[in-house]
């Protein structure tokens, strides 16, 4: 126990790093996933081509290479960005992808026969995205919405080869230093264990508040 307590400060900094960029990039994604879904159901005829090239380009490739891109390539046209910076941006637009393709399922869900239902009672777009689609596609979706940001949680860990402090690099950095490994990358696991439980603990907790929402509308 002596070897884990002086490493408590250490990681607990580095947990703050990884749920900064990870979430941020998560959410980032979430909200480009459900706007690439919005522009692709509003304009299906001209960016369904688009769409399905971004998804299988992003989902087709390995997350470091877009990470390195982003970091080392940007420069050479002008853009340099801070580690942190390119982290979160690679996160966001590698899990759009993800979580556009989980937007499509969700809407995909919804019984053709509502959506001409709503249009034979003259209900209006915005109330029926409101009203009907929403809910019942952010039903369907909220698992598979978790597990992706769950995801994003552990793929922040290959942002330790650009030197962002988050725990993989600081568990990096104690074994260089100490030369002990089970001390370290035990902590290493049950911080992202801890992480992973606390934000599916969270969306069991969003999913039935959401249940009981739709119960008393």
């Amino acid at each position: 126990m002596n070897t884990f307590i002086p490493l408590i400060p250490r990681f607990a900094a580095a947990m703050l790093v990884t749920l900064e960029v990870s979430l941020t990039g998560a959410l980032f994604g979430m909200a480009g996933g459900f706007l690439l879904n919005a522009l692709r159901l509003r304009f299906a005829r001209t960016l369904a081509w688009p769409y399905r090239l971004y998804v299988w380009l992003v989902r087709g490739t390995p997350y470091l290479s877009q990470l390195l891109i982003l970091y080392f390539g940007l420069p050479a046209l002008g853009v340099t960005m801070t580690a942190v910076q390119a982290t979160v941006a690679s996160l966001a637009l590698y899990s759009a992808a993800y979580f556009a393709e989980i937007f499509r399922a969700g809407w995909a869900s919804i019984a053709r026969g509502q959506l001409e239902a709503v249009r034979a009672f003259g209900i209006g777009r915005w109330a029926a995205f409101r009203t009907i689609e929403l809910p019942q596609a952010m039903a369907f979706a909220l698992p598979l919405l978790t597990n992706q940001v769950i995801l994003v949680i552990k793929e922040s860990a290959v942002a330790s080869i650009i030197t962002v402090p988050e725990l993989t690099m600081t568990t990096s950095d104690i074994v260089a230093s100490t030369y002990t490994y089970i001390g370290p990358y035990a902590l290493l696991i049950l911080c992202y264990w801890l992480l992973t439980q606390s934000v599916a603990a969270l969306a069991q907790r969003a999913a039935r508040l959401f249940a009981l929402s739709r119960k008393t509308s």
